[in-house]
């Protein structure tokens, strides 16, 4: 799977500190458990204020997933003082959220000099089954930090 080549040498500690600094996902309770060049894996234990009304995982903290890992992956392929936002994305749906534990891969499918396209995949185990929830599809502009 591995296809990339980090452009900083430091990518992972950056990876961390960045993941230190993204309160909205340490509030959401997602953690990343592997980084790889291009390439991040998380999960998150689905508590009731991460579910609608119906009891399924929420379709905007699912969309809020597929934006963290695919991000991450995007962020490790990032030059020396550059890093990634998101300039679009779509997520389509698949099936609905039902169980406990979200697991969520997220990997870079073309690198370039200003966008990186990456692609997501949330699934929700469910009485032992990993059921796919959604895939999602971001483009990630590629900035320099002052």
């Amino acid at each position: 799977m591995n296809q990339f080549k980090p452009k900083n040498p430091d990518y992972l500690n950056l990876v961390h500190e960045k993941m230190k600094e993204n309160h909205f996902m340490q509030h959401l309770g997602f953690q990343i458990h592997k980084i790889e060049p291009g390439y991040a894996e998380g999960t998150l234990q689905i508590e009731p204020h991460h579910r609608q009304h119906i009891g399924f995982l929420h379709g905007g903290v699912t969309a809020t997933l597929a934006d963290l890992v695919a991000g991450f992956a995007s962020f490790t392929l990032a030059g020396v003082g550059q890093s990634v936002v998101t300039v679009e994305m779509k997520i389509s749906y698949l099936n609905p959220g039902v169980g406990n534990i979200a697991y969520c891969k997220g990997y870079v499918i073309k690198a370039g000099q200003k966008l990186h396209f990456a692609e997501a995949e949330i699934f929700v185990n469910n009485n032992g089954n990993d059921v796919l929830v959604a895939k999602g599809y971001a483009t990630y502009a590629v900035i320099d930090i002052p």
